[in-house]
């Protein structure tokens, strides 16, 4: 995170991005197995992003899972 100082107080600048940490939607590929996430492909502040995001992950790996998640709460899955 982006952070500068002003004397003693530590400010956050308001036009940097989230650390991906922040972000509240997932999309995520998961193994072939299925039974764990192989990886994260990318995290979205909105949901209409996190949506688009998910349909290209689909097309970009044909056959494979993939969910998107918020929290612990899956939104959409390829499978179901």
């Amino acid at each position: 995170m982006d952070r500068r100082t002003s004397g003693s107080k530590v400010v956050r600048s308001p036009s940097l991005p989230q650390p991906a940490e922040e972000l509240a939607y997932r999309v995520e590929l998961w193994r072939e197995s299925g039974n764990t996430v192989e990886r994260i492909l990318a995290r979205a502040a909105s949901t209409a992003l996190a949506h688009a995001i998910f349909k290209a992950a689909q097309v970009e790996h044909p056959g494979r899972r993939i969910t998107l998640s918020t929290g612990e709460r899956i939104i959409a899955d390829s499978v179901a």
